[in-house]
């Protein structure tokens, strides 16, 4: 049950003299903040958009530090609190946004008792006279699915904002400090947060008819100039090792790979708590379908397989249906050319079950390779792609085009109802997980395997021609995850 309003408001504040003067300065410019908002529309305009990009409709939002409410209200949330230790920011906020439930409240004393699915401090870290404590206390209103999204100023545009605070162009701060991207990371380490994603945004703070929407969109993400923007952000999650036991559904495309699906039956290892193998079938010209019914039957007694035919065509559209029969807790990828040896999927279960990450993804360019197994071509095409989409997700992803990747069954339900934004455009699978998952904000972890050569038949890729069609996927990523 959350704090009682009239408890909350006769609490008492004991705080140090630093935070006394930090209220009476939140206090006097209360009435005066929603002035400098429209003074700065084009810069908040922009933290919306931010915020709304890495934000899932109807969750539940906590703002740390919230004024007067504007952003708070702007995001429109399914259940939204604010707290501020300005009693004057927060009549204000009650008064002009009823729906939302709004706290005088130290951020280094929370006495809420509720969980949040986004938690966010946006340029009020400055406020904060022990920036750890806040963290520590965030623990009580998180879980390990929380996203805490950080925005602040970074420490480069000092001179410019004491200016702009002289000049009446922007709000006057009482800043207790001054912490760079590096600093935040730290305290984010010692209280056991993981950092997902970090960055800046937002080169040119002062609107100009097409001049300065081209400088924020596409020049201020290019490397070297991107670390003078003024915005950087942070978003981390709850470190939180995970010791359940987990059923596990995975989902194997077969197109023309019909000597490779007994292996990919017997070769299973156990793992977690229950194995379901679903082979879905991708009109093949060499009897796969008739394999996997043979299969089946030999071994239904002993594993749980299912089968079936895909719809359309396409890796993509096979391992949408497999996902859709799915029973298991977690939802794993596994080539039917077996080249990702099944042998080595319980390191991609304990990677996931155990909560170090939650989007998984294999990397075949670590180990050697077999004789074969990877094409020179295809090793450039993929080392090119993975600093690409490195740059792109704000993540280390060094192999995109590896067919093992697993994430939960929970998060892909998240992921498809946050689909519309990239579209059906991924023929072949991957990149609506990337994708999807990036845009969730999950925590990428890459698991290194020994990618094999095939033993039976040949592969489905056409270097140049699926070549082009990543080429043509990144370009339309680019513009709907980095040039926002």
């Amino acid at each position: 049950m959350e704090l009682n309003n009239s408890e909350n408001n006769s609490k008492q504040f004991k705080v140090s003299k630093n935070k006394q003067e930090v209220m009476k300065h939140s206090d006097k410019i209360a009435l005066n903040r929603i002035k400098f908002v429209n003074k700065n529309k084009y810069y908040y305009k922009d933290l919306i958009k931010f915020f709304k990009y890495n934000i899932l409709n109807n969750s539940k939002i906590l703002e740390i530090g919230c004024g007067d409410g504007y952003l708070l209200n702007k995001l429109s949330p399914k259940h939204g609190v604010g707290i501020d230790i300005s009693s004057k920011m927060i009549e204000i906020a009650k008064n002009h946004y009823p729906d939302i439930k709004f706290y005088q409240m130290d951020a280094e004393n929370i006495t809420l008792d509720e969980k949040f699915d986004y938690i966010i401090i946006s340029d009020t870290l400055g406020y904060f006279e022990d920036i750890q404590k806040v963290f520590q206390e965030l623990k009580k209103v998180s879980k390990p699915s929380t996203r805490i999204i950080i925005t602040y100023h970074n420490f480069i545009w000092s001179p410019f904002l004491k200016l702009a605070e002289k000049l009446n162009l922007k709000m006057p701060q009482k800043r207790l400090n001054w912490l760079n991207g590096g600093d935040v990371n730290n305290l984010l380490y010692i209280e056991n947060y993981d950092v997902i994603k970090k960055g800046k945004r937002f080169l040119f703070p002062k609107k100009i008819f097409l001049i300065s929407n081209f400088i924020n969109k596409f020049i201020a993400q290019l490397p070297i100039i991107n670390s003078f923007c003024l915005t950087g952000y942070i978003i981390a999650r709850q470190n939180n090792e995970d010791k359940n036991e987990y059923s596990t559904s995975i989902i194997i495309p077969a197109r023309n790979e019909k000597g490779n699906i007994e292996n990919a039956v017997k070769r299973m290892p156990n793992f977690g708590k229950h194995i379901e193998i679903i082979f879905i079938e991708g009109h093949s010209r060499d009897d796969t379908y008739g394999e996997i019914k043979r299969v089946y039957e030999k071994y239904k007694s002993v594993y749980d397989i299912k089968y079936a035919k895909q719809d359309g065509k396409g890796k993509g559209d096979a391992v949408r249906k497999g996902f859709e029969m799915a029973n298991g807790d977690i939802l794993m990828i596994l080539d039917a050319d077996l080249t990702v040896p099944p042998e080595d999927l319980p390191k991609f279960y304990n990677a996931i079950a155990s909560g170090k990450g939650e989007y998984i993804n294999g990397s075949r360019l670590v180990y050697p390779m077999e004789d074969e197994a990877m094409r020179t071509l295809n090793m450039i095409g993929n080392k090119f792609f993975s600093l690409m989409f490195s740059w792109l997700l704000g993540q280390r992803i060094k192999d995109t085009l590896c067919g093992t990747k697993v994430i939960s069954k929970n998060n892909y339900k998240k992921l498809i109802a946050n689909r519309k934004y990239f579209g059906e455009f991924d023929p072949f699978g991957d990149f609506d997980l990337i994708f999807g998952s990036s845009k969730l904000s999950l925590k990428f972890i890459e698991i290194p395997i020994k990618y094999k050569a095939r033993d039976y038949g040949d592969t489905n890729i056409s270097r140049f021609r699926h070549g082009w069609i990543l080429l043509k996927m990144l370009v339309f990523a680019i513009k709907k995850i980095k040039f926002i």
